[in-house]
């Protein structure tokens, strides 16, 4: 389903060059759990922007389903990431003056992906589906942390994409609702979701299928994970 194929960034600042990831190359398969993990600085969250299409590589090749997403023009990754990838955000990014119904329904009327007639249904069983159903008139400033952040993954399933990306998505939150997180994103491996996620954890989420090491823009470790808590 992913391909990355010798991706390199180098940052230039000040007329000095500092590389963030050197020549990685690794490939993702539909219905994946993988972890990323390393120390602050590694280059995860670079590469995982890469994937995602916020910043680009300076060499190398990124595939999405036989698609090289590093040759889109940004109105082209726009609407390549809106219909194909659902992206789970550290602190949420919900958007404080709408509801959380209105916030879920947000990408359904940008992307025009899902008829208009079953949007609403939609976001009501996505609500139902992460525990929130009796919440959907709140605005997110009502919510706990950890309630914003399974409205954030409703939203990231509101165009019924196959791809969820997640950076970081329990950092800001206590051990339970961090648990309900997982448990969530478990759920949807098991119904087929491909899941990629940056995160400092070192412990192994539940469920995870994999572990990507990253180190000084290297791959250190890639290795297969066995048993219902992903060890």
């Amino acid at each position: 389903m992913i391909q990355f194929k010798n991706i390199s960034k180098i940052y230039h600042t000040g007329g000095n060059n500092y590389p963030v990831l050197n020549n990685i190359s690794f490939g993702v398969e539909k219905g994946e759990y993988v972890l990323i993990t390393g120390k602050s600085g590694s280059g995860k969250s670079t590469l995982l922007n890469i994937l995602t299409g916020v910043d680009g590589a300076s060499s190398g090749d990124v595939i999405v389903n036989d698609t090289n997403i590093l040759h889109f023009n940004e109105a082209q990754l726009t609407k390549w990431r809106g219909e194909n990838i659902g992206i789970i955000f550290q602190f949420f990014q919900l958007i404080p003056t709408l509801s959380v119904l209105e916030n879920i329904l947000l990408p359904m009327d940008l992307m025009n992906k899902i008829p208009k007639q079953e949007r609403m249904k939609k976001a009501k069983e996505l609500l139902a589906t992460v525990g929130l159903s009796n919440h959907e008139e709140k605005m997110p400033s009502a919510l706990s942390g950890g309630e914003q952040q399974r409205v954030a993954i409703a939203r990231a399933l509101a165009n019924d994409v196959d791809l969820i990306i997640a950076d970081e998505p329990t950092g800001n939150l206590d051990s339970k609702n961090a648990e309900m997180v997982f448990d969530i994103l478990d759920k949807l491996k098991n119904i087929g979701k491909t899941i990629v996620m940056v995160t400092h954890e070192r412990d192994v989420m539940k469920g995870a299928t994999r572990k990507i090491v990253i180190k000084d823009g290297v791959i250190e470790e890639d290795y297969q994970l066995k048993g219902e808590d992903g060890r």
